[in-house]
This record gives structure tokens, C-alpha cells and sequence, in this order.
């Protein structure tokens, strides 16, 4: 081999000597590396350590959250029950209401039947006074007979 140099060619020692001065290099940014990420891991830890320590607002959000949600599932669970209370007093009061129609209907009914039933008697009389008028009178008087026996033989002439 020859120890000579041609125009772009590397010998040995030069690929030896850019091998350490990269090393240097590397070393050096190593060096940079590691101071860098020691103050970012610095920084984390402090973070961290002023978030723990802060006081915890979660807390009081989920209690406000919670008290939010049992007034809605009261003020949910009451609708319900003045839904369902109204629509019981609206069945009942229509049950009444139809109560009270057929209890006005069968009255009137039974003032018909009576009206009816009254007329019915007084037709009954009245056809009972007629027969008894009739059984009890005479087209004349005993008294006046011979007259008008007279009369019946004189417009029969």
C-alpha cells in the first residue's frame, strides 16, 4: 500500500485524526446535551412540585357539580309528580263530571216518568168522571118525564 496521497483520497491517519476530532466534537455537544436536559428535568420537577402544592380546585368543582345535579334530579323528580298529580286530578274530576251528567240524566228521566205517569192518571179520571156522569145522569129530570114524553110523541106525529 502506498502511503501516498492522490488527489481525494483519505489516508488512515486522516480518517483517524476526523474520527477524534468528532469524538471532541461529540463530546462536546454530549456535554451540552446533558446540561440542557438536566435543566428541563429541573424545571419539570419544579412545575410538578408548585402544581402539587397548589391548592386542589377539582374538588370544589365536582361538589358544585354534584349539588348542581341533585337539584336537577329534585326539581326533575317534582315535575314528575305535578305531572302525574295533574293528570290523576284531571281523571278524577272527569269521573266526577260524568257522575254528576248521568245523576242529572237519570232525574230527568225519572221527572219525565212522572210527568208521564201523571198525565196518564188524570186522563184515567177524567175518563172515570165521564162514566160516572154518564152512569149517574139522565137527559131529564124524573119530575118533568111525562112532559117530555109529550113532546117525543108530538115531533114523532
Amino acid at each position: 500500500m502506498s502511503t501516498k496521497k492522490q488527489h481525494g483520497e483519505l489516508t488512515a491517519a486522516d480518517v483517524k485524526r476526523a474520527g477524534w476530532e468528532m469524538a471532541g466534537e461529540i463530546g462536546e455537544q454530549d456535554a451540552e446535551l446533558k446540561e440542557v436536559l438536566s435543566h428541563f428535568k429541573q424545571s419539570v420537577d419544579a412545575w410538578s412540585a408548585a402544581v402539587y402544592a397548589r391548592p386542589r380546585t377539582v374538588e370544589a368543582a365536582l361538589e358544585a357539580v354534584a349539588r348542581r345535579r341533585s337539584w336537577r334530579l329534585a326539581a326533575g323528580w317534582a315535575m314528575a309528580l305535578v305531572l302525574v298529580a295533574g293528570g290523576v286530578s284531571g281523571g278524577v274530576f272527569e269521573h266526577v263530571q260524568r257522575q254528576q251528567a248521568a245523576q242529572r240524566a237519570a232525574a230527568a228521566e225519572r221527572a219525565h216518568e212522572q210527568e208521564r205517569a201523571a198525565a196518564e192518571r188524570r186522563q184515567q179520571d177524567q175518563k172515570l168522571m165521564a162514566t160516572v156522569d154518564t152512569d149517574i145522569s139522565q137527559e131529564v129530570p124524573s119530575a118533568m118525564e111525562p112532559l117530555a114524553e109529550l113532546m117525543e110523541d108530538g115531533a114523532a106525529k
